[in-house]
């Protein structure tokens, strides 16, 4: 693989992972893993030999029997058309090269082998990451890296294709949850594990000003009923490793029927 820009400080998401609160803050896990099981009884396939691929193997050791639970390091340890399912859990937004993780996934795969992914995407924090962005112009008069970039569903279809998948699908699910105060956010965040690992983060402590200042913003911006709203959006990607016995696109021109014919409507010529 290619050498990417380093995004993420894997030294700092390895430690704040190590810090996460494993019983009591992994509620949006616990949500993704039944979305995930929902999705696999639709599957009208059974899965012998799966592969999980996440930053928290304790907590989903226990969503497919028997899987072999690997880390989302750079170099994914699965071999090549040893799996039957590979599932990447919670772990794209912090990847540096999220296509080449796919790809990797991809291999992983025998034919007609199904891959799932679910990972947070471009709205997830999207209040808090605009009342600190405003905080630190007003301040500072500039901007430093604090929450993850964290890429729009399109994009990440996107990169199914890229990755060789079959009948690609992305899909979302945003996920609106409401707080007492910033400040409970943020340290329900740090329980998460999903604390600023940015490379290019600041490695001094952020002022109380600023934080403040932040809160204040958030406060005024979108709060309602007396708490504070936070979305995370759980974005899930689908795809098959390709397999002669799939379903093959048509090619263009050959068609037989109309469509008008099939909908029971019809046919308006257009002018020339």
């Amino acid at each position: 693989m290619q050498n990417q820009p380093h995004l993420t400080d894997r030294v700092a998401l390895d430690r704040n992972r190590a810090r996460a609160d494993l019983q009591d803050a992994m509620f949006l896990h616990a949500l993704a893993q039944d979305e995930i099981q929902d999705r696999l009884t639709m599957v009208n396939k059974g899965f012998t030999r799966p592969a999980v691929v996440t930053g928290f193997p304790s907590v989903w050791e226990r969503c497919v029997p028997n899987a072999k639970i690997v880390a989302d390091t750079e170099v994914l340890a699965l071999e090549t058309g040893a799996h039957d399912l590979v599932i990447h859990a919670m772990g794209l937004h912090w990847a540096d090269d999220p296509v080449g993780q796919i790809i990797q996934c991809r291999r992983a795969l025998e034919n007609d082998g199904f891959f799932l992914a679910v990972c947070f995407g471009g709205q997830t924090l999207h209040q808090l990451r605009a009342s600190l962005a405003q905080a630190e112009v007003e301040l500072t008069g500039g901007l430093s890296p604090r929450v993850a970039p964290m890429a729009e569903i399109r994009d990440l279809g996107g990169l199914l294709q890229r990755a060789g998948l079959s009948l690609p699908v992305a899909d979302t699910a945003p996920l609106t949850v409401t707080y007492e105060s910033p400040w409970a956010l943020m340290k329900e965040l740090r329980a998460m594990g999903e604390g600023n690992a940015l490379q290019n983060r600041l490695r001094t402590a952020t002022s109380r000003s600023l934080m403040i200042r932040a809160c204040e913003i958030y406060v005024e911006s979108f709060m309602k009923n007396g708490r504070i709203p936070a979305t995370f959006e759980l974005i899930y990607l689908t795809g098959w490793a390709p397999d002669d016995s799939q379903p093959q696109p048509l090619r263009p021109g050959s068609a037989t029927n109309r469509l008008a014919d099939a909908l029971g409507a019809s046919e308006i010529k257009l002018p020339k």
